[in-house]
């Protein structure tokens, strides 16, 4: 069993604040039944709907790319440069870069669509060291 809001955040659709406020705001159904306060687990087999729109649940994917030069290290540009995301190829999972190298500097980058790792690898307060050589 896990808490409602934490298995929202883990299928991608919103943050875990923004989904504890769309559980208080009534717009969270499980099996059917509005949820509107916190607290409230979910177990396998549960249906989760947010908005009536039902709430796909994914399996953690995780993925290493070389990181090219002269490619963005996100998911679209404006100037039409290509991005990193051309260099993973037809994938059909969502995901996501974990941080960010410059445009011209090559290296190891992470991608997944764990949000709880992605913090934890980012977020200041877990003091995750990080070497940079360019």
């Amino acid at each position: 069993m896990e808490r409602l809001q934490k298995v929202i955040a883990k299928a991608g659709y919103c943050s875990r604040r923004k989904a504890e406020q769309l559980i208080l705001d009534g717009r969270v159904a499980v099996n059917d039944k509005v949820v509107d306060s916190l607290g409230f687990k979910v177990g396998v087999g549960d249906s989760i709907k947010v908005d009536g729109k039902k709430i796909i649940l994914e399996e953690n994917i995780y993925l290493v790319l070389n990181k090219p030069r002269n490619t963005i290290s996100s998911l679209k540009d404006e100037k039409n440069r290509p991005t990193v995301m051309d260099s993973l190829g037809d994938i059909s999972e969502r995901v996501y870069p974990v941080g960010r190298l410059d445009f011209d500097t090559t290296g190891v980058l992470l991608f997944t669509n764990d949000g709880e790792l992605t913090n934890k690898l980012l977020h200041p307060s877990y003091k995750v060291n990080k070497v940079y050589i360019a």
